[in-house]
């Protein structure tokens, strides 16, 4: 850190200190910098790729929603050598600085190096599982882009948005999860135009392609939404082991779900849910479907419908008083007319009446024996519930189908094939994690589509990072027994990351300077016993950080 003068200055290291931890014992600028960098050709270069990396992961899990070209002020104030490295400054890292690193990681490819960097991270770490669980988001981005003549560059375009922005641009994060610590293993960056039932299956292609490049021999085992269950492409195939919800448009599958709760043989799982099993060869596939019903989804569901149920009735009321004040040239007219109203509320039974309107033609009192002409006809009508089709969509809610072609109903049960679909929403915390607007970013501003490839591997890398933290954490609690205060004060041992940064805050190293500007003396400040305990938890590299020695007389925390 620059002085000029100083005697004394404080620098804040909060948790910035535990994420360079997890980074250096992980070896993650080693890992990058041995793919992108060139020492011969790079000669005299201050901020290597793999330190500008790890610079924009240490500004993302810093929750500041910092922008990416000032990152150089993320790191005014803070020891910057401590957690990236000696000699590294915070005026060196310049948006020059940080984008030239984006440059080289698109060049190599964004998927490319997360892909090589999480299996290899994986496998060191013991943590790759054999189930994946792959899911996409949108990402919305602002502002003009420039076109790149790179066929194998995303288009940044208008297309579904999960985040229901169509009026704004996005691209697509195409998302695998792993293993017991939820890693990602592999990111892609997808234009924003992009479909899911095409871009699950060349997702699940490249994976496997890079499996077998790299002789990991655990055959995966894949689980993903009703995007993944198609005729053109899954059911083609067939050629790797799947778990997926079925589309509820299929014939097949509307029939299942809407046959009555007492013909069919349910088996309890526990925690509001049974299940139903059954085969299917859908597509010329043998498979096992598995109907499921929630009864906490069947509640949830039930009150949407009751809701929906009161506000039709109430509209159903308008249009049947307008309609009722409307004449008609003909009968058969004011038929269509109560036809189009009754197909718009299939909840309903409309009960009517076609009535002739008759009229004295001349105006004034008409004379005695008069008698009035018919001039059109006018519509009474009154509606009720029809008990029919709400018993029909009442049975049918709380109800999904699962399919898989495990086909070993001893060694894969439909316990197992619940549990394993419902941990799908791990992949989507990961999306959760990476759209929150305290992120390293809420939208993206980058104006090159490849820069914004990278980027997005960066963000995933702080994924990556934020979950084996966790993971290393909650172990180390429940191997030594130990446990941490929640936001409620209750002891727990599974506390979350973003919370035990939060426990951190406010601790600051003190440096002391002669009269040359040499530091002469450090000492950090604000390490209570609590934050000296989550330290050494973190294990050898975060005490050597944080200035703490490691008690002989006791575990050390799980190193990485």
């Amino acid at each position: 850190m620059e002085v000029s003068g100083a005697e004394l200055q404080s620098c804040a290291m909060d948790h910035h200190g535990l994420v360079a931890a997890i980074c250096k014992e992980i070896g993650l600028a080693d890992k990058i910098n041995q793919r992108l960098f060139d020492e011969e050709t790079h000669q005299g270069r201050v901020v290597k790729p793999g330190t500008a990396v790890v610079a924009m992961i240490l500004n993302g899990l810093g929750f500041t929603n910092r922008r990416l070209y000032l990152t150089y002020q993320f790191f005014e104030g803070k020891p910057v050598e401590r957690l990236l490295g000696e000699g590294i400054k915070a005026s060196d890292l310049t948006d020059y600085t940080l984008g030239r690193a984006l440059d080289e990681v698109a060049a190599y490819g964004a998927s490319k190096l997360f892909g090589e960097l999480a299996f290899e991270i994986a496998l060191e770490q013991n943590l790759l599982g054999v189930r994946n669980h792959l899911d996409t988001t949108s990402l919305r981005v602002h502002g003009e882009y420039e076109v790149e003549d790179a066929a194998s560059t995303i288009e940044i375009t208008h297309g579904y948005s999960k985040d229901h922005r169509p009026d704004l641009k996005q691209v697509v994060l195409s998302l695998v999860v792993n293993g017991p610590a939820d890693l990602p293993l592999w990111m892609e960056p997808l234009s924003g135009n992009s479909s899911d039932k095409a871009s699950f299956h060349e997702t699940i292609c490249q994976v496997e392609t890079f499996r077998s490049q790299i002789d990991c021999e655990a055959p995966f085992k894949w689980v993903a939404d009703s995007a993944l269950y198609s005729r053109d492409h899954l059911l083609k195939s067939n050629d790797y082991s799947w778990l997926t919800r079925v589309p509820e448009t299929l014939t097949e599958a509307k029939a299942l779900v809407s046959v009555p709760k007492e013909e069919l043989t349910w088996t309890d799982q526990g925690k509001g849910y049974s299940t139903v099993s059954t085969g299917s060869e859908y597509g010329g596939i043998k498979q096992r479907w598995v109907l499921v019903f929630s009864q906490q989804a069947y509640e949830r569901e039930k009150k949407t419908l009751l809701r929906k149920l009161k506000a039709q009735d109430e509209a159903l009321t308008k249009a049947l008083w307008h309609l009722g004040n409307e004449i008609f040239n003909c009968e058969e007219d004011a038929k269509k007319s109560l036809k189009a109203i009754a197909k718009k509320y299939p909840l309903h039974v409309i009960e009517s009446e076609i009535l002739a309107q008759h009229k004295h033609l001349k105006a004034g009192r008409p004379k005695l024996g008069a008698t009035p002409l018919p001039v059109g006809y006018h519509i009474k009508a009154n509606f009720k519930l029809n008990e029919a089709e709400m018993e029909r969509r009442l049975c049918a809610k709380g109800r999904f189908i699962l399919a898989t072609n495990d086909l070993d109903e001893a060694n894969y049960t439909e316990q197992q094939i619940l549990e394993e679909y419902k941990s799908q929403q791990n992949v989507e915390g990961g999306f959760r994690f990476l759209k929150d607007p305290w992120f390293m970013v809420d939208s993206v501003f980058l104006k090159l589509p490849h820069r914004i490839e990278a980027l997005m591997m960066v963000m995933t890398l702080c994924l990556l990072v934020y979950n084996l933290g966790q993971y290393r954490l909650r172990e180390a609690l429940a191997l030594q027994e130990e446990t941490l205060p929640n936001q409620l004060g209750k002891e727990v041992q599974n506390p979350t990351l973003r919370w035990v940064f939060q426990l951190m805050e406010n601790i600051a190293i003190i440096s002391f300077y002669d009269d040359s500007g040499q530091i002469i003396k450090q000492c950090i400040t604000n390490l209570t016993p609590l934050r000296k305990r989550i330290v050494r938890l973190m294990g050898k590299t975060a005490c050597q950080i944080y200035g703490i020695l490691i008690q002989e007389n006791r575990s050390e925390g799980l190193g990485m």
